[in-house]
């Protein structure tokens, strides 16, 4: 089974090339945006309970995203793998995914980070927020608060990963086919 964790900056192609990946690799890809915003807006005990963190201006705390998480795996006990992508984003959301897969009898094959740079993220992001309505897409000064914020936080990750053998860094410049075929040819190494 291929458990893959993508990383980069927003902007990077994360959820563009996981979903191409996902049907080449009979992967499922679990987003954590996507998943946060199917409990909430479905009324889940999972989403009720991030909303009321939410609601009171509080960071929802790691055990209610692994709780999804492991939700999430269980509901596709026949996938060849899974893709994780927006999880996890600190070293206690590393130790903590460790801790739930290693209760399955899975560990992670690969931490991936598709690389690029600022500008080019800046560029593509203000791109992208002329059709997604996303307001953080918008705003330069926004995008480039949301980059530092994976600098600090999602960044030190590397060297977790690296301790473990795990990491591996794709360059993300290029059409869609020719940073799908990068992540191929190392998916298929793996």
């Amino acid at each position: 089974m291929k458990i893959l964790v993508f990383f980069g900056k927003p902007g990077a192609g994360k959820g563009t090339q996981a979903a191409l990946l996902k049907e080449h690799y009979n992967l499922v890809h679990i987003s954590t945006g996507d998943l946060f915003r199917y409990n909430i807006k479905n009324k889940t005990p999972l989403g009720i309970l991030a909303q009321s963190y939410i609601d009171g201006g509080d960071l929802v705390p790691d055990q209610v995203t692994i709780d999804m998480l492991e939700a999430e795996v269980q509901k596709n006990p026949n996938a060849a793998g899974f893709i994780f992508d927006g999880f996890p984003r600190t070293q206690a959301q590393a130790e903590a995914l460790d801790i739930f897969l290693a209760k399955q009898n899975l560990n992670i094959s690969a931490t991936v980070a598709l690389e690029a740079s600022d500008d080019v993220l800046v560029e593509r992001l203000l791109k992208r927020g002329e059709t997604s309505g996303r307001s953080d897409d918008q705003d330069e000064v926004k995008i480039r608060n949301r980059f530092e914020e994976y600098k600090q936080k999602t960044a030190p990750l590397k060297s977790y990963y690296q301790q473990q053998n795990k990491f591996h860094s794709v360059d993300g410049i290029g059409t869609l086919e020719e940073i799908s075929e990068r992540l191929t040819q190392l998916i298929d190494s793996i």
